[in-house]
């Protein structure tokens, strides 16, 4: 079974609606995904309502846990705590920040910004993580990501060595924008092991911290 915490509709920039992503989610074997769209200071409280209103839809008739979220990108790294708090008051069940990858533009400063903040669940794709981000988010327990998307994977391997020399929970998100972005077990696999991942990681990555991760969202 597969978990995803960062996929994207087209409340942002994904092509499918909420419901038609998690549907096919549903399909391709997932267990859980989170939705959680681009948002900052402007459309953060109108995303997050909708989201919460198709994921309370098909929590009602299907067997698959959808979780509304939104992914805070390139907002001021300053701003990332005050934007978290206001996500998760208008009810989030996961806040993931976008972070400094390797192919866009990001603010310097934003990946201490989002492993240093209470309110941050996972800090997605952030390039070139130093020692000291990766061991904070040990110690806070903030999910660092493994991205299944182009471009933001180039710096899995880095990423994947930083952060468990620090001891810093890994998860491997799909960030899906369409339907063929989706992650199948074979795929997740293949992308773990190209990031020099061993096999014994694996189970790790792949089924006990997505489950730790939602056990911390469902008993919030």
């Amino acid at each position: 079974m597969i978990h995803d915490f960062h996929t994207h509709s087209f409340l942002s920039d994904g092509v499918l609606s909420p419901v038609e992503l998690v549907r096919r989610a549903h399909v391709a074997g997932y267990a859980t995904i989170a939705i959680t769209d681009h948002a900052g200071a402007g459309n953060l409280g109108q995303v997050l309502e909708q989201l919460r209103a198709d994921c309370a839809l098909i929590a009602a008739h299907w067997p698959i846990t959808a979780l509304p979220g939104v992914e805070l990108t390139h907002v001021p790294a300053a701003a990332v705590a005050e934007l978290a708090r206001r996500a998760r008051a208008a009810g989030a069940a996961i806040v993931v920040v976008h972070g400094e990858t390797l192919v866009e533009p990001v603010e310097p400063g934003t990946n201490h910004a989002a492993v240093s903040c209470d309110e941050v669940d996972v800090l997605a794709h952030p390039g070139l993580l130093t020692p000291d981000d990766a061991a904070r988010a040990a110690a806070r327990g903030c999910f660092i990501e493994l991205s299944g998307r182009k471009g933001h994977a180039f710096a899995n391997g880095h990423v994947a060595r930083v952060a468990l020399a620090a001891g810093a929970p890994l998860l491997l998100n799909s960030d899906a924008h369409a339907p063929e972005d989706l992650l199948s077990e074979r795929m997740a696999r293949l992308i773990l092991a190209g990031a020099a991942l061993p096999e014994s990681e694996m189970a790790t990555i792949l089924e006990t911290n997505p489950r730790r991760l939602l056990t911390q969202v469902t008993t919030r």
